[in-house]
């Protein structure tokens, strides 16, 4: 099936070499919003499904992975032509997922159902369904693809889940309503955030994957009340220098040492910030802004905002490729 595409020009520029995109999950206008990270212009948009939310791509980037939340059902695309290829099993509800380097396997949280489902992504069959904690959200995943992380919002704990077998290993609790999963690129370090804790958790990981808390992360932002700090997506610059946090309603973006953990700066972005994701070089980072319908570009040396872009209705996850 083809999906509808708005009537809007594809954008033709000049160094497609350096070129990407970002694909935008619009929650609310049911759509993906296609930007070009070379000139920040809107080159298209189109329908994504009923609620779409998490967003990912195949590790060769040609398939884009949507969960229509409202489908239930994962939603797949060609992330040249935007067509519509075979949608994935997924369970009830689909909210967040993560896909292992190889790309055969897609890890779904179901929010409704309490689950994780497992899904092939070229046989389209479901291979393991996970019971975790009450709403999962969450999904982190391993750079050796050998632990799955799943954050469950209601029973407040991270869910370690080996990858050989499907089973709980390690379970840790976090603070109230924890949102998101990310492992630093080493493996070492995990940092999972907790929306109405108003923290985030920072787990060493060792080298058979058992976790350790060591220590956790607070925001204060002069003139912002306390209860509008809710940390949501989290991501680690490549090298673990920087983390930058997500705060929600508060309307901004927390750079965080890696090294000593303290915050060093706040960076004003859109209203209701939710999910990030660097381009492909780490020169920048994308924040979707659910309340004001733009995304903010970061300039991650000079870790401030240099641009913002209007999307689609209410958007929620970014992923980016380069083409």
């Amino acid at each position: 099936m083809r999906p509808f595409v708005l009537a809007t020009a594809l954008v033709a520029f000049a160094s497609p070499v350096f070129a990407g995109k970002a694909f935008v999950s619009n929650e609310r206008g049911n759509t993906i919003t296609v930007v070009n990270t070379e000139t920040w212009e809107v080159e298209t948009e189109f329908f994504g499904g009923n609620r779409p939310r998490g967003i990912t791509v195949s590790p060769d980037g040609t398939k884009l992975y949507v969960c229509a939340s409202d489908d239930n059902i994962v939603r797949v695309f060609d992330t040249t032509t935007y067509e519509e290829l075979p949608s994935l099993p997924s369970g009830p509800d689909p909210e967040l997922f993560i896909i292992e380097p190889s790309g055969e396997r897609l890890y779904i949280a179901n929010e409704d159902d309490n689950l994780v489902t497992v899904t092939n992504t070229n046989t389209r069959q479901v291979l393991a369904e996970v019971p975790v904690g009450v709403e999962p959200e969450g999904m982190g995943m391993s750079p050796d693809a050998k632990w799955v992380v799943n954050t469950s919002e209601t029973t407040n704990m991270a869910h370690f889940i080996s990858t050989e077998d499907y089973s709980i290993k390690h379970n840790v609790l976090v603070d109230q309503r924890p949102r998101y999963a990310q492992y630093t690129a080493d493996g070492t370090r995990l940092y999972v955030s907790s929306e109405i804790g108003g923290t985030v958790t920072v787990m060493d990981i060792a080298e058979d994957g058992a976790p350790t808390v060591v220590g956790k992360l607070t925001f204060e932002v002069p003139g912002v009340l306390p209860e509008w700090l809710q940390p949501v997506g989290v991501k680690v610059t490549s090298d673990g220098s920087r983390v930058f946090v997500a705060l929600g309603p508060a309307n901004r973006v927390a750079v965080v040492d890696g090294e000593t953990l303290e915050v060093l700066d706040y960076i004003l972005v859109g209203q209701r910030v939710w999910q990030l994701d660097f381009t492909a070089d780490e020169k920048y980072l994308i924040s979707t802004n659910g309340n004001s319908n733009d995304i903010t570009v970061i300039d991650v040396e000079k870790e401030e905002a240099i641009k913002s872009v209007q999307v689609g209705q209410q958007p929620w996850g970014v992923v980016t490729i380069k083409d």
